[in-house]
């Protein structure tokens, strides 16, 4: 059993123990937060969300719930929605009384707030020898899409649906997010796969890749082919979502030969390919799976029982 502060705390020091910009890096983003709300009027004071001071996540939040509640078994899932809510319930009524709804995906304020987290893939490309003056201005319009596009959502249904139920509520999507791409990054650096048929079959070694295949879901060559070789290879899973068409371009320059990404739409998928970077789709659900398991593992550890659904691969590795 689990306190639901606890969980929320455990999920973010998680996100920020696998964080690709390093554990400093992240110090100085909640410093600078600090000192932005300090620096505010006193009534905007009030509008400021204080979770900023500990948590550099805006996609990952409690959205509804008493932070001292004892959490005994939680419902997760990649997608929550009321539907998902409902189930919950109906759950409780059938004797299995769900104290938490997790969902990986954000909900409520967290989605609202989607677009912040996008700086990460600023510093992500840096890394990969992007200059960080390039890296911040081919960001800056691609992180304004997506806030303009995020506007217009509504983002509180689901959240709504729990709170007339009587039901905690969360969402972690970056901390996952990180801990999928270190957890594969480190594999991929450590083995040096050859080719792009290598990089598939490691990624099959991972049971939610193995049973995404049986789905029509598992790894998939959408630019190159399996005789290809990889050349450097960055795992690109974390920071939002997609980020911009004009980095490919960047990191073919940089030398990366191989992107290992969850998903990617035609647009980017054709700028990867016009210049000459071959891209590997590892999968949707079952990349978000592998980070959510990374995590729901401790929760488990400390004796609360996961119940998965909507697209949740469960896999244990402890």
């Amino acid at each position: 059993m689990m306190k639901l502060r606890d969980i929320y705390n455990l999920a973010i020091e998680m996100g920020i123990n696998n964080d690709p910009r390093g554990e400093e890096e992240v110090k100085k983003i909640l410093k600078k937060n600090k000192k932005r709300y300090e620096d505010l009027k006193e009534d905007e004071k009030d509008e400021y969300d204080k979770d900023k001071f500990f948590n550099p996540y805006s996609d990952t939040r409690v959205l509804f719930g008493d932070m001292d509640q004892d959490v005994k078994r939680v419902l997760v899932g990649i997608d929550m929605e009321v539907g998902e809510v409902l189930l919950a319930d109906r759950l409780s009524e059938k004797g299995k009384q769900i104290d938490l709804i997790i969902a990986h995906h954000p909900e409520g304020r967290a989605m609202s707030a989607l677009h912040e987290v996008m700086h990460l893939q600023e510093d992500i490309l840096a890394q990969y020898g992007v200059p960080i003056n390039v890296a911040e201005s081919i960001m800056a319009p691609r992180i304004g899409e997506v806030r303009r596009g995020i506007l217009p959502l509504n983002h509180n249904r689901a959240v709504d649906a729990a709170k007339l139920l009587g039901y905690s509520f969360m969402c972690m999507h970056t901390p996952a997010d990180n801990c999928v791409v270190n957890y594969l990054q480190k594999k991929i650096d450590k083995e040096q796969p050859e080719t792009l048929g290598d990089i598939i079959k490691l990624l099959k070694e991972e049971p939610e890749y193995k049973e995404a295949v049986k789905y029509n879901a598992g790894p998939t060559i959408v630019v190159g082919s399996k005789e290809r070789r990889a050349g450097k290879v960055l795992v690109d899973m974390t920071g939002g979502t997609s980020g911009s068409e004009d980095a490919y371009n960047k990191l073919q320059q940089a030398g990366v030969g191989t992107l290992v990404v969850m998903h990617i739409g035609e647009k980017h998928r054709k700028e990867a390919e016009k210049n000459h970077i071959n891209v590997i789709i590892a999968g949707h659900m079952a990349s978000d799976s592998l980070g959510m398991n990374l995590i729901l593992d401790k929760f488990e550890e400390q004796g609360v029982e996961v119940i998965a659904t909507a697209g949740l691969l469960r896999h244990r590795r402890s």
